[in-house]
């Protein structure tokens, strides 16, 4: 059984190869575009939502020194739902399609190289149980079969401070 670095590093080299197929499809390959870009939105659904319920909160009460990183993370998490969201929602032959799968690619690279670089290493540092988290990442992944929509954020006014 690989440990839960192995498994979130297996993830991040396997979506990295379906954006890499993705940028190879042709301009009017549209069936194919579609699915393939579906593939990738709930490949990363299924990973950030693991990381954000088991791994990051596990890697956070375990190192002082990551509570900062898991934060920025998360925001990063945010930020890249709301372009698999973007794309859930289009066409392949919409204006922008092509671009957004593209930037979402260029931004979970950036994600990838800080997590590999400064999280992991603090993780097997802080002497955490990385088999048992494997297990359950990877059944929390099991259980995730759609990427659900994006929502606006609740109880945040226009000035964007929540409301007393």
């Amino acid at each position: 059984m690989k440990d839960a670095i192995a498994l979130l590093k297996e993830d991040h080299a396997e979506v990295k190869a379906m954006f890499r197929e993705f940028e190879g499809l042709g301009q009017r390959a549209f069936a194919s575009k579609k699915k393939l870009a579906d593939k990738i939105c709930l490949e990363l659904t299924r990973h950030a939502t693991a990381e954000e319920e088991i791994f990051y909160p596990a890697v956070r009460s375990a190192s002082k020194e990551a509570e900062d990183l898991v934060d920025e993370a998360t925001v990063e998490h945010a930020s890249a739902k709301d372009l698999i969201a973007q794309i859930g929602a289009m066409e392949p032959q919409d204006e922008l399609f092509d671009a957004k799968v593209k930037v979402l690619g260029e931004y979970i690279a950036h994600h990838v190289g800080e997590e590999e670089g400064e999280i992991f290493p603090l993780a097997k540092k802080a002497g955490l149980d990385l088999q048992t988290l494997a297990r359950e990442i990877e059944a929390r992944k099991d259980e995730i079969d759609f990427v659900p929509p994006r929502l606006p954020p609740t109880g945040a006014g226009r000035s964007g401070r929540a409301r007393a």
